[in-house]
């Protein structure tokens, strides 16, 4: 951590990052109970292994290799307890280390006397500064230190939960009275940068009515991440559950390797019924977002929130016209009777309408028409309704056949809407 001071003052600042200690480990050495009972020199004389009482020499008869009894084949294993070594040993950082986003920083800040005499009424403020705001960790303004004994010093911890990315500054200033009674200002900066540990990557398909969201999240730290949860926060008039790999085949998702290890995430998303027609007028895409909380091998928390999620947008249709039902048998030249449904998506009352089959080409041969008025006129609809109506069709061909060209038009606002898709029906 850098630091930059101005002037010459009797007090100074040091600045150290507390962090849990980390595994170092190397190849396992084994170790043979037999070292306990006898020097390590014995091993060297294969000989001298008939020496031993029965019950030591049947454990190295199976413990090990009877060819060779030395140490250079400790390496080697040939029964499951030869795994059984020294464990890793914990190393305390050497170096400030990296911080990243979701982390909390945890600080032990020492104000140190270096002068021959004491100074007193220090107060000491601590803050964070990041390009967007400052965050008061530390101030004493209202109970000052009293005094700091000449050589001596004055240690406190600070803690903040990093929610910036880029560059951030620790300022630690001192407000004090000196030896000759001079009151006297220390500013000090400490700068560090804040990276972010995982990156996360969406991607989003619409099939029917449901929506699904893969997410997939990479590691870009230097320790393993193990996730504590990964959980999708729908917005509001959403659904969410989370689809998980069959039971026969499981995939172990608790945690993420080391530099670019990667997980991924499958979401299945609905409408859910309240406000959803709300939803479809507004044309809303956001879908949620993303909480993803994980701990470092020695338990130390992150959290993360993503950014909103979101979808394909969704088309803000003022009208719409969709068949509920058609007769299973429909014979030629015999009328049947299609259910069709029109709703109103608007915040408005609309209407009334006209239904009526159109043709796109003058000289296209129509193989499903009316059967009577060839216009069929429908009342107003109020704001988000919907009413049921019976067209009377029929058909003069054989086969597979398409109604086609059925549309509505408000006869009030002189407006055509799009017609129907084609629905395939079967004449006999």
């Amino acid at each position: 951590m850098s630091t930059t001071q101005q002037g010459t003052h009797s007090l100074a600042f040091r600045v150290m990052r507390l962090c849990k200690p980390s595994f170092h480990v190397e190849p396992p050495f084994r170790l043979d109970p037999a070292d306990l009972f006898v020097g390590e020199d014995f091993f060297d004389d294969p000989l001298a292994a008939s020496n031993l009482p029965q019950l030591l020499s049947s454990h190295i008869s199976e413990a090990t290799d009877s060819s060779d009894l030395t140490y250079a084949n400790r390496f080697l294993l040939h029964q499951p307890s030869d795994s059984m070594g020294f464990s890793g040993l914990l190393v305390l950082p050497q170096s400030f280390g990296a911080i990243y986003l979701g982390e909390t920083f945890c600080s032990y800040i020492s104000i140190n006397n270096s002068s021959n005499f004491e100074v007193r009424d220090v107060v000491i403020k601590a803050e964070i500064q990041t390009e967007r705001q400052r965050i008061l960790l530390l101030d004493t303004s209202k109970s000052p230190v009293e005094s700091i004994r000449a050589g001596g010093r004055y240690d406190f911890i600070v803690e903040h939960d990093v929610k910036e990315l880029g560059a951030h500054t620790l300022v630690c200033t001192a407000l004090y009275n000196d030896g000759d009674g001079e009151r006297k200002y220390l500013p000090q900066f400490f700068k560090f940068a804040v990276a972010n540990p995982l990156s996360v990557r969406t991607k989003v398909r619409t099939v029917k009515e449901a929506t699904y969201l893969e997410a997939c999240i990479e590691n870009h730290t230097k320790s393993n991440l193990y996730m504590d949860q990964v959980e999708f926060e729908p917005a509001p008039h959403w659904s969410a559950i989370i689809l998980k790999a069959d039971d026969l085949h499981p995939v172990d998702n608790s945690s993420i390797g080391s530099g670019g290890g990667i997980r991924n995430y499958l979401y299945q998303l609905k409408l859910s019924s309240p406000g959803s027609e709300q939803v479809k007028v507004e044309g809303t895409n956001i879908l949620g977002k993303l909480q993803i909380t994980w701990r470092t091998n020695l338990g130390e928390p992150g959290r993360l929130q993503t950014q909103q999620i979101l979808g394909t947008p969704i088309s803000c249709k003022e009208i719409e016209l969709q068949i509920l039902e058609i007769p299973s048998l429909i014979n030629l030249d015999r009328p049947f009777s299609v259910h069709l449904n029109l709703t109103n998506h608007t915040d408005r009352e609309l209407g009334p309408f006209e239904v009526r089959l159109s043709q796109n080409v003058a000289h296209e041969e129509k193989i499903v028409m009316i059967n009577g008025l060839q216009t069929m006129a429908l009342p107003q609809v109020e704001a988000f309704g919907s009413t049921d109506f019976h067209l009377s069709l029929i058909a003069t061909k054989l086969g597979v056949q398409r109604i086609s060209g059925i549309t509505v038009s408000d006869t009030s606002e002189k407006k055509t809407f799009d017609p129907l898709p084609d629905v395939e029906i079967f004449v006999d």
